[in-house]
């Protein structure tokens, strides 16, 4: 297939969510089934696809947008007053331009770390458990901790969303994710800015995020009008450019571990050849901290590891444990030296 012409593909899924609010059990089941189809396509042809008819508040989005341009836009003294390193075993905070690896090498953006907000009761929290706590926000952007806030719990509700069409995809019940793994999902969000690149060019250093895949289950982006996200297709990278209304999803190792590889967690990068700051909003559902992931029995999937084409030459198939213990593997290595200094204590 001509790379030129192929395409992430985009999926309504507005049967899932119910337009008017009603249960999506009272909806058309036809409706439900073609969604479910399509995710299923997309899932086993990229491993990416656009959602539109999500029902995520435009104006959320547009005050989202414009308080992180606020935020970046500050000199940076002032953003380092919510550093990471005083989020502790939270993993929370602000990281400058560098500061964060992918495959041993700096990454060309900056960004802020969030997560689901907890109480100091909380038993997760009790018990010190890693990326559990209580977020950064900035002091002098008023609205700030608000409407992060108000986006994680709309972006909570859509990733429980998307998991009942991921489940009905795979031919399993519709709570089979939420019965096993996300109930309590663990979420993890961030806002990177990616800063202009002075001299555009081919070579490594243009690279805002290089080559990767997400680690949990789903991924559902917000792309600013900027553009610049590539995606690994069979036939090559692709570029999957924002679309106005949509997020970009894509699925992580976690759900490549379930289905035996039958969806596959996708490469991707981010080419930094803007003359303009681009801004980026990832948001991650993924297995809650304590959870086993475990093989799906599904008929007639063999396991298929790519091992040796994966960018970490590893397996995700090969793993055995928590999805906490998997995600702290991954995650240390993107923070080397606050590694040392919370993961050790």
């Amino acid at each position: 297939m001509d790379e030129e012409v192929l395409h992430v593909p985009i999926i309504d899924i507005s049967a899932l969510v119910g337009e008017t609010g009603e249960s999506p059990l009272l909806l058309d089941a036809r409706d439900r089934h073609t969604v479910a189809t399509q995710i299923r396509q997309a899932c086993q042809e990229f491993g990416f696809f656009y959602i539109i008819g999500h029902g995520v508040n435009d104006q959320l989005q547009g005050r989202l947008e414009q308080l992180s341009q606020q935020f970046f836009a500050q000199d940076l003294e002032t953003k380092l007053e919510m550093r990471m390193a005083l989020g502790g075993k939270a993993w929370r905070g602000y990281f400058p331009v560098g500061n964060e690896l992918t495959s041993g090498r700096p990454d060309l953006k900056e960004g802020i770390y969030f997560g689901a907000e907890l109480e100091e009761n909380h038993p997760l929290v009790q018990a010190n458990t890693p990326m559990h706590g209580h977020n950064l926000f900035p002091s002098k952007i008023p609205q700030f901790k608000e409407t992060v806030l108000d986006y994680i719990e709309s972006m909570t509700k859509l990733g429980h969303t998307l998991m009942t069409g991921i489940a009905l995809s795979l031919g399993l019940e519709e709570s089979y994710f939420a019965d096993r793994y996300t109930k309590d999902p663990l979420i993890l969000f961030r806002i990177f800015n990616y800063p202009p690149h002075p001299l555009p060019s081919e070579d490594k250093y243009s690279w805002g995020v290089g080559e990767h895949t997400d680690y949990g289950v789903l991924t559902i982006l917000k792309q600013d009008d900027t553009g610049g996200l590539q995606v690994k297709s069979k036939s090559g990278w692709i570029d999957a450019p924002p679309i106005p209304g949509s997020f970009v999803c894509n699925i992580g190792d976690m759900l490549d571990r379930m289905t035996k590889g039958l969806y596959r967690s996708t490469p991707h990068r981010v080419k930094n050849l803007s003359t303009d700051n681009r801004l980026s909003f990832p948001f991650f559902f993924d297995p809650n901290f304590n959870a086993e992931v475990k093989p799906i029995e599904l008929n007639e999937v063999v396991v298929k590891d790519n091992k040796v084409e994966r960018w970490d030459k590893a397996s995700v198939h090969e793993f055995r444990g928590t999805y906490g213990e998997y995600l702290l593997s991954k995650v240390s290595k993107v923070f080397p030296e606050l590694r040392q200094k919370v993961l050790r204590e």
